[in-house]
């Protein structure tokens, strides 16, 4: 029994993944890490599920990782920084390798891990009026464990104009960066992301879990070493002096000492 997220199935094979912490704008917590780890393992080894679409309830696709599950880190051990990282780094790793197609269906805003659960997607479709950053910077943090799914998606060019300024960007930029594929109407995503899908039905399954293995074989490569190598990122920024005062700025509704 899961409580972040839900899998609802049709009858043609089509899985909806749904972030399920509409009241906390989907930040991904502890739980939510693992729960859409499993959720990604059980989908891909059901060999009734053609596709899969992950998708959000409420008005934010995603805000990022939870800043509370954040905060405890400040106070824990080493190791278990350690852990708490590489959970959130493999969690990415096993959809970013999901061997369905996974189709984002962007219904709001997304930010900081928002950014790194489209970039795992295969294609993204979303609503015109939604906004994104990569607001780590932000928060004194820097965007780890997402950055390789990040620069895989929209190249290293054009990934330096948003990675490290924290600036917030439109649907029209998000598809210049490659984030997006499309950005339509709130009216007119259901259709869009259907579209997405609906080509799949018609293709062998092994085929194009094949396929997607290949094009991960000769895109980037996102290995052991490079997931280990975020994670390690993420748990030094944990132990620095700057991600305190960010967050806790953030809980305290003040400027970090380093806002001009």
């Amino acid at each position: 029994m899961t409580e972040t997220i839900s899998i609802e199935q049709d009858a043609r094979g089509v899985a909806t993944l749904w972030l399920e912490r509409a009241e906390k704008h989907n930040a991904m917590s502890a739980q939510m890490i693992a729960e859409l780890h499993q959720a990604a393992r059980d989908l891909g080894a059901d060999d009734a599920v053609r596709v899969v679409v992950l998708a959000a309830r409420g008005k934010t696709f995603c805000a990022g990782g939870d800043l509370g599950w954040m905060r405890d880190q400040f106070e824990a051990e080493p190791e278990a920084r350690g852990r708490e990282a590489a959970k959130l780094a493999y969690m990415l790793q096993a959809l970013n390798t999901l061997p369905k197609p996974l189709i984002g269906r962007v219904q709001g805003n997304a930010f900081g891990g928002g950014i790194g659960l489209m970039s795992v997607c295969d294609v993204v479709i979303g609503v015109e009026d939604a906004l994104f950053a990569l607001t780590e910077t932000r928060l004194g943090l820097i965007p780890a464990t997402i950055g390789p799914y990040v620069a895989a998606r929209m190249g290293e060019a054009r990934a330096r104009r948003v990675f490290m300024s924290g600036r917030r960007f439109d649907a029209g930029e998000a598809v210049e960066l490659g984030l997006l594929a499309r950005a339509v109407p709130e009216a007119e995503l259901e259709a869009a992301v259907e579209a997405e899908v609906v080509p799949y039905l018609d293709c062998a399954p092994g085929a194009v879990a094949r396929a997607k293995a290949l094009l991960r074989d000769l895109g980037p490569r996102i290995d052991a070493a490079v997931i280990a190598r975020t994670a390690e990122a993420l748990t030094e920024c944990w132990a620095g002096d700057e991600a305190p005062e960010g967050i806790g700025a953030f809980f305290d509704k003040r400027a970090p000492r380093w806002r001009g």
